[in-house]
């Protein structure tokens, strides 16, 4: 089988700047999304679907969250070869330095990627959501006679100022290559895509970041220490010197890497049809198993909402949100357009009945929150109002950040009773 000559390689971003705070105490791989799952379990589900099962997930910023997340949740067969490997930046010999790029992460772990049989390495990101056959993308690759391959994913003029663009001839082989060009130069740079994407006014390919390399050519490449990242260098510096085409991927495609696209990410999950599609037999995504008991609602409306396992829920309304693990709502509260990140465990009803603390974990009564993402374990007192607006400006507190007009509470924070944000 093909798939056993295929070694996946999971790049987890640098330090997720983009995405704080939710990065503040995790890395971008580690960080909660759809009520269950961590951004790092998309790539490694397409993976296990693909049947692609020996993976190594490369970061360097708080990983301790991550490195518990996949120790407790992908386990194999003994008497299988698959596995789910952590390789966190080290210090050895050859190097004392941090990951410099995407390039350099995967050149200072070359020497763990070598210690197995491969012949073509597959690289990702942690931190978009799609779903993808991965094999499809190798068999064009193999049939091609390609010596790299680029996903690629079609975008508007807008987007496209923000990813490697490129064109390709009627092959797909990969022609010319610009990163990040501006609005006036885009305009130049259309491709020939399907009418689907030409009515969506999407012209341009634009880099998914997702790549596969002949094993001894990234060997190869690797040796060039000048070179730190894949989108910036390494794949402009190979259109002219190696066979490198372009795998177009026109699904379902977006790049976690703000808190607007993490935030629209998580809601669009709650249409009616989603087009991320957790619901797919043949598509699963994997993550954790927890034994949690069923979620009890009383008296709550719901509208278009997504509500995970073992929450306890007396709001008077819930529209447009996804509601996390073990969250807590309370009575004649209003949420809407809101992701609540839930909890790790619960409170103890002696804890509770003892008053160990004044307000307890989730959200209190009488409450209204809109447009916000709250993160694990957060505490909010009753007859608190938090409301993101377009027009709110970017600032930052002890307990919460605006950024884009959504509010995001910190991880742990406790909002005072009667507070209005």
């Amino acid at each position: 089988m093909i798939n056993d000559k295929v070694l996946a390689i999971i790049l987890g971003g640098g330090q997720g700047s983009r995405l704080y705070p939710l990065t503040e105490k995790r890395s971008k791989p580690a960080v909660p999304i759809a009520g269950k799952y961590r951004l790092v379990d998309i790539p490694i589900s397409n993976c296990i679907n693909s049947d692609i099962k020996r993976m190594f997930v490369l970061t360097q910023f708080n990983s301790a969250s991550l490195n518990k997340h996949i120790k407790n949740t992908f386990h194999f067969s003994f008497f299988s070869s698959a596995f789910v490997d952590v390789l966190a930046a080290e210090q050895t010999i050859k190097s004392d330095q941090w990951f410099q790029g995407t390039a350099d992460a995967v050149r200072q772990s070359m020497h763990h990627f070598t210690q197995h049989d491969f012949d073509y390495a597959l690289i990702l990101s942690g931190d978009q959501l799609y779903q993808m056959d991965y094999n499809q993308m190798i068999k064009a690759h193999i049939e091609s006679e390609a010596d790299i391959s680029v996903g690629t994913y079609p975008v508007n003029a807008k987007d496209g100022t923000g990813f490697g663009i490129m064109k390709t001839d009627k092959h797909n082989q990969i022609t010319s290559f610009i990163e990040k060009p501006n609005s006036d130069v885009i305009v130049d740079w259309k491709s020939d895509v399907s009418e689907e994407m030409k009515q969506q006014g999407r012209h341009y390919l634009g880099s998914t970041g997702i790549y596969i390399f002949n094993k001894d050519l990234l060997v190869k490449l690797m040796d060039d220490e000048s070179t730190v990242d894949f989108g910036k260098e390494i794949i402009p510096q190979s259109i002219d010197k190696y066979k490198t085409m372009s795998y177009p991927f026109e699904g379902y495609w977006t790049d976690i890497g703000t808190i607007e696209s993490f935030f629209e990410a998580n809601l669009g999950l709650t249409d009616n049809i989603p087009q991320f599609n957790l619901y797919d037999n043949d598509a699963r995504v994997y993550t954790r198993a927890r034994i949690l008991p069923t979620s009890k609602i009383s008296g709550t409306q719901l509208d278009k909402s997504v509500i995970a396992e073992g929450c306890l829920i007396s709001a008077a309304k819930i529209q447009n949100s996804v509601i996390g693990i073990r969250s807590r709502i309370g009575k004649d509260s209003v949420i809407t357009n809101t992701y609540m990140m839930g909890s790790d465990y619960y409170e103890s009803l002696d804890d509770i009945a003892n008053k160990k603390t004044d307000i307890l974990a989730g959200i209190g009564e009488r409450c209204f929150i809109k447009n916000c993402i709250l993160d694990k374990h957060v505490r909010i007192g009753d007859d608190v109002k938090i409301e993101g607006k377009p027009d709110m400006e970017d600032t930052e507190t002890d307990t919460y950040v605006v950024r884009d007009g959504i509010i995001v509470i910190k991880k742990g924070a406790t909002i005072a009773k009667g507070t209005v944000i």
